[in-house]
């Protein structure tokens, strides 16, 4: 489910974006789930179907979702495949922290401020 917050700073687009993003890294939507139509889920959220469009489109550029054409927008296996390369990264930032003799705490806290 996806709520717009008219208060919020960011634009309705970023919102619909962010919402269907998180969704889409927690499995809350699953791989091959089929996305409401860009018109359905702007008349239901209230907004312009251009709105959905443009986070459609900037989930489909990140390769969260795929469109096939007039079957609809699908979420892609890229949460899959995202969450592999994840877990590389984390090993090789786990292997060179070891080697500069940096801490699990230290190297924690460095990842912790990079994501802020």
């Amino acid at each position: 489910m996806i709520r717009i917050d008219d208060d919020s700073g960011l634009p309705p687009f970023e919102q619909v974006r962010s919402q269907l993003a998180r969704q889409i890294s927690d499995r809350t939507l699953a791989v091959g789930t089929r996305l409401p139509t860009v018109r359905a889920l702007a008349t239901e959220l209230g907004l312009a179907a251009n709105t959905v469009a443009r986070a459609y489109r900037e989930l489909e550029e990140a390769g969260m979702v795929e469109t096939r054409g007039r079957a609809g927008t699908f979420v892609s296996a890229l949460g899959d495949a995202s969450r592999t390369e994840l877990r590389h990264a984390a090993t090789r930032y786990a292997a060179t922290a070891r080697a500069l003799g940096i801490g699990a705490d230290e190297a924690v806290q460095a990842v912790r401020a990079a994501l802020r």
